[in-house]
């Protein structure tokens, strides 16, 4: 396979085949590097050397009623989390000032549950208000499941974007969750692209998906035109059903970030949760197929110190995108 077949076809906007797609994850990793380089091609195209952060506050942790079978906050799982409800708005406000001093052009407001109550939403819209007000923030919400007018409430707010991940393929997802299905998800999506926010989907590698469902989560996420793509890497956490996995190679995780660059040549890709344990001392690689990284802690899992990011980011000559979406 000469890779840089395939960024041409991505900069033409050429959909790959489903066997150029397995070829890439199925390379030797001797490629690995040439495949990276085409996948760089790609996104100096559409991103130059810029790299969007965002930064996560959990804003409710813990007392999920789900049965997601990666999460350690599910009503399956037994790890040790923090527990609380949703946090007030001055605390919500302090996490933004933080997103900021981290130089985080997005804050991304997250909280456990199926979806919001009213009396959430109406924390949430407040707290958002004032944000809007007082920083130049994008802000994202990551509420779960919206009914209603919930959806059209956080866009008048001034919710720039909302994520609600795929998490993994159509044919696994049974397999991973059984209180929601796939469907659920992409009507999810699909109401808040319809009252002008942009969507925001992911997905999770290390599930026990195969290299065509991997393929397939792409193309999926194609055709919603999801605008950001947090790409994370299962970190198995002690007490949820899926501790016992297996981490992903560092090698294999490079050659996702690549694969999802050259079918959503143009987003937003995020190596996202897991990156540290997953692609260990191979996380500066990834930012040659990805654009965009989270800083800090994740919801309940630690990230790398946010300094490290940074001097990362600059080692490369690389360039923080400031206040970007």
């Amino acid at each position: 396979m000469k890779w840089q077949l395939l960024a041409e076809k991505a900069l033409n906007g050429e959909l790959l085949t489903l066997e150029e797609g397995l070829a890439v994850l199925e390379a030797d990793n001797d490629e690995a590097l040439l495949i990276m380089n085409a996948a760089f091609r790609v996104r100096k195209h559409f991103y130059g050397k810029k790299v969007k952060l965002n930064m996560i506050i959990n804003a409710k942790s813990g007392l999920c009623p789900e049965d997601c079978g990666y999460c350690s906050q599910s009503i399956v799982s037994t790890a040790p989390v923090d527990k609380y409800s949703l946090l007030d708005k001055e605390t919500l406000l302090a996490g933004a000032r933080e997103a900021m001093a981290r130089k985080a052009g997005t804050y991304c407001i997250v909280a456990s549950g199926k979806g919001p109550t009213d009396k959430e939403l109406n924390q949430v819209v407040d707290a958002v208000r004032e944000i809007r007000e007082t920083m130049p923030l994008k802000i994202c919400a990551c509420l779960g499941i919206l009914k209603g007018d919930q959806a059209e409430r956080l866009a008048e707010a001034g919710v720039h974007r909302y994520n609600h991940n795929l998490n993994t393929s159509r044919a696994n997802y049974p397999s991973i969750t059984t209180t929601h299905t796939y469907d659920q998800r992409v009507e999810t999506v699909e109401k808040v692209k319809s009252q002008g926010m942009s969507p925001c989907s992911g997905v999770i590698i290390g599930m026990g998906e195969t290299h065509q469902e991997i393929v397939e989560m792409a193309f999926a996420l194609r055709e919603l035109d999801a605008d950001s793509i947090p790409i994370n890497f299962l970190n198995a956490i002690p007490g949820t059903p899926l501790e016992h996995s297996g981490r992903t190679s560092s090698m294999k995780a490079l050659k996702v970030l690549a694969l999802f660059r050259f079918i959503c040549p143009s987003k937003e890709i995020r190596v996202a949760g897991g990156r540290e344990v997953n692609l260990r001392t191979l996380q500066p690689l990834s930012l040659y197929a990805a654009n965009s990284l989270f800083v800090g802690d994740y919801l309940t899992t630690a990230g790398q110190e946010i300094s490290t990011d940074h001097q990362m980011i600059e080692d490369l000559g690389f360039e923080i995108e400031l206040n970007a979406l």
